[in-house]
């Protein structure tokens, strides 16, 4: 199919399969703002420059760091990423079940991850570590079949001489021959653009862009785009609908049935914030319960983590991803190409996802010695399991419910941690 410039055709283009069904990926904010990697708790470090231009919260440390005469440009030199390792990053990735890699080639301070053209001077491979972090992550990930590779994309630069003399010529002469650049280069399957709110989508030209992307760029078939393209736009045009830390497009509501994804830090910021300590992290148990709520609604999980500016990945967020992969290598089925299930369950504890096949009833605690599954309908030939133990459990309608009995099992015997999953098949 040709689309042409306008909201309505490109509304039309279907969300690629792959990506309703990846449901777990991880975003990634790094830049120059990890060099400070400071934000008061509660707030995002990668917001650095432009709280430290206002003089809020962050200019007190600044001074006190740094000292007045000390510009943000000169982090420039300490963004050295000696310690990174792109096919260890991409490995983690991997072990953790993550379906795709999304990370910031460009934020709002205009800070580029690749040589760009478009930003002489002030991109990875002229000035800081003399590397292009995409093309190495890049290639990395696309090591591993099972991950698909992405990128976000700030349409707007804080203080770029164009954006502040004329949106226009901004856009005209940096913003798209640099997305498009960049594009060409990597060939995404996924960008998430940001940045949007300043002006509405005719202003950035965004259709023209969605038409050229679609229709004669890179990986044009399974290239996933969100809603973020104008100041009109979330939950409303686009690719795939956002939400982040639970916020729904600016206040809008979600379309009932349209492909979303929910976005956050394992904290509170997205880029490392020092500041912040263990009782500031969301636990291996509230990440995977996260996964579970947000898959059995219908949305994709985007967990962020932000390596620090010597190139690690914090051991912390490390851990809470091995630990979802580890979760997710028994539990697999119940998450991956999976769709909500027809009712809710009354009980707090329990999500359902479901296949053609099979009904899934995710139990966030563990239920005792037996579970009533409601709304469910069991049939001749009906079969329930525990994921990750083999005997077949014992089983009965009862009251409207199906009765599960569930196995007696020692704690070194649980098939895994943090949740479990009890698979129908046969069900109505």
């Amino acid at each position: 199919m040709t689309y042409e410039p306008n909201w309505e055709s490109i509304d039309s283009r279907p969300v690629p399969q792959w990506f309703g069904d990846a449901k777990f990926g991880i975003f990634m904010h790094w830049g120059l703002y990890s060099v400070p990697a400071f934000a008061p708790k509660g707030k995002y470090a990668e917001w650095y420059w432009e709280n430290l231009v206002k003089k809020e919260e962050y200019w007190d440390f600044h001074v006190r760091t740094y000292g007045e005469d000390f510009a943000y440009q000169d982090f420039v030199k300490d963004f050295t990423v000696e310690a990174f390792d792109a096919d260890e990053w991409a490995q983690l990735f991997a072990d953790a079940g993550a379906r795709y890699f999304t990370i910031t080639s460009k934020h709002h301070d205009g800070f580029c991850l690749w040589p760009s053209a478009y930003s002489w001077n002030w991109n990875s491979v002229d000035v800081g570590p003399h590397r292009d972090l995409l093309g190495e992550l890049t290639t990395a990930v696309r090591k591993h079949d099972a991950v698909k590779m992405g990128f976000y994309y700030s349409l707007y630069e804080w203080y770029h001489p164009f954006y502040l003399r004329d949106v226009h010529e901004y856009v005209d002469k940096h913003m798209i021959p640099q997305m498009k650049e960049m594009i060409e280069r990597y060939e995404p399957s996924i960008l998430f653009t940001d940045g949007e709110w300043d002006y509405p989508s005719d202003v950035w030209r965004s259709t023209e862009v969605l038409t050229w992307m679609f229709n004669e760029g890179p990986r044009r078939d399974e290239l996933v785009v969100n809603d973020r393209w104008g100041k009109e736009t979330r939950s409303v045009h686009g690719g795939y609908f956002t939400t982040e830390y639970g916020e729904v497009g600016f206040g809008s509501a979600l379309t009932e049935g349209r492909v979303w994804e929910e976005c956050r830090g394992i904290g509170a910021s997205f880029g490392f914030n020092r500041t912040e300590v263990v009782s500031d992290y969301m636990s291996s148990q509230e990440c995977i319960h996260l996964l579970i709520n947000t898959v059995s609604k219908g949305g994709n999980l985007l967990l962020n983590i932000g390596p620090t500016a010597d190139g690690r990945i914090p051991v912390i967020q490390q851990e809470r991803l091995l630990d979802m992969g580890a979760w997710l290598k028994v539990n697999s089925e119940a998450i991956y190409s999976t769709r909500p299930w027809k009712n809710r369950s009354t009980n707090e504890n329990i999500n359902y996802t479901s296949t053609p096949d099979a009904l899934y009833a995710i139990c966030l605690k563990w239920q005792g010695n037996e579970i009533a599954i409601d709304s469910v309908t069991p049939g001749a030939s009906t079969t329930v399991t525990l994921l990750g133990h083999d005997a077949p459990l014992t089983h009965k309608e009862e009251s409207g419910s199906l009765r599960v009995a569930l196995p007696n099992l020692l704690v070194d015997d649980m098939p895994c941690q943090h949740a479990y999953v009890i698979k129908i098949t046969d069900v109505t």
